[in-house]
């Protein structure tokens, strides 16, 4: 049976979307799901302590989000332009999104903060994106850190009061456009605690692009092509990640960036884990064979979007749609500051 992009569809009341984080990060609510009989429990997120066993390796992405959203005008016009850090392509180049687009063609410049920082556009892309290479005098993430905002996701209309909520605890490597959102439940006091159980701690990185957020616009779900991003896997990470498997633990991810990562890995190297990087277009649909992870935490997502589809392939459809629909009756929060799910 063919799978179209509307078998992943279903109704979300707009007032589900979280707009806000909770005080308390752990006290998140939780969905656990068996993914072979479809059984549901309602928990909270620090019940995902009862979820871990003893050697098992708990999986999270390091990255950290950038102040990635800036606002600039053109110097010889006075005109306003927003734009959007979504990838640096290499040295000070790098891929972004602005609006309005057809303001942006090549060779314009763009000042922000007085001049402090400035962008030429030096290639136009499909969807608005544009490359520019930024001049500047000094460090460019301490630039970027006193005139850029979070790039918080399109639904989400109000301000956060402090951006780091919008980072997990455990944030690191700077590059994201946007947080792995499974990994804002955790605490250092949960992180510790878990810990202490003989859950092995792992982390990778994998610099989160917009891509991850767009519904697929083609109606079968073979043609849709998937967003680029990179990721790392330290050789002491895959050494430890190999140890737990060879002892019978399970390998837990935290979020589908994980996941992608992790299988990203699995195919490259026949079901190994090797310390790798590079750049993953992984596209994760039902009939997809998991050749590392075992279980996994992850937030609940958009309609008809690729990471329906990733947790559609290791829950199957019915026991997905099923889980959401079960969410969306006992009004669980959706989205990046919403609740989360353990699938196991």
């Amino acid at each position: 049976m063919t799978l179209t992009t509307e078998d992943f569809d279903f109704n979300l009341p707009e007032e589900l979307i979280a707009q806000t984080p909770l005080e308390n990060r752990e006290t998140s609510r939780l969905l656990v799901l068996d993914k072979t009989t479809g059984a549901l429990e309602d928990k909270h997120f620090y019940d995902i302590l009862d979820e871990l066993e003893s050697g098992d390796a708990l999986v999270m992405n390091n990255t950290r989000v950038l102040p990635a959203r800036l606002y600039g005008e053109k110097p010889e016009t006075g005109g306003h332009l927003e734009v959007l850090l979504l990838t640096n392509t290499s040295g000070n180049s790098w891929e972004t999104l602005i609006k309005p687009a057809k303001r942006a063609k090549v060779g314009t410049v763009i000042s922000f903060g007085d001049g402090r920082l400035k962008a030429e556009v030096t290639k136009e892309l499909a969807h608005g994106g544009r490359i520019v290479d930024f001049h500047y005098e000094g460090v460019f993430l301490e630039i970027l850190e006193s005139l850029g905002e979070m790039p918080l996701p399109p639904y989400i209309k109000e301000r956060l009061e402090d951006p780091e909520r919008y980072q997990t605890v455990y944030a690191e490597e700077n590059g994201s456009a946007a947080a792995p959102t499974a990994g804002l439940h955790f605490t250092q006091e949960l992180l510790k605690k878990i810990e202490a159980k003989g859950v092995k701690l792992v982390y990778l990185t994998l610099h989160v692009g917009l891509g991850t957020f767009r519904p697929v616009s083609v109606a079968n779900i073979a043609e849709h092509a998937m967003h680029s991003e990179f990721y790392k896997l330290t050789e002491e990470a895959a050494a430890s990640l190999r140890q737990v498997k060879a002892a019978g633990g399970r390998i837990v991810a935290v979020g589908t960036t994980s996941i992608r990562t992790l299988e990203t890995i699995g195919t490259k190297f026949a079901g190994e884990i090797q310390a790798d990087s590079g750049w993953t277009e992984i596209f994760i649909t039902p009939g997809y064979q998991f050749k590392v992870v075992d279980a996994f935490s992850t937030n609940f997502h958009l309609p008809k979007s690729t990471l329906v589809m990733l947790v559609s392939a290791f829950a199957t459809r019915e026991h997905t749609l099923a889980a959401y629909h079960h969410a969306i009756e006992e009004r669980y929060r959706f989205f990046s500051f919403g609740d989360a799910m353990f699938i196991k």
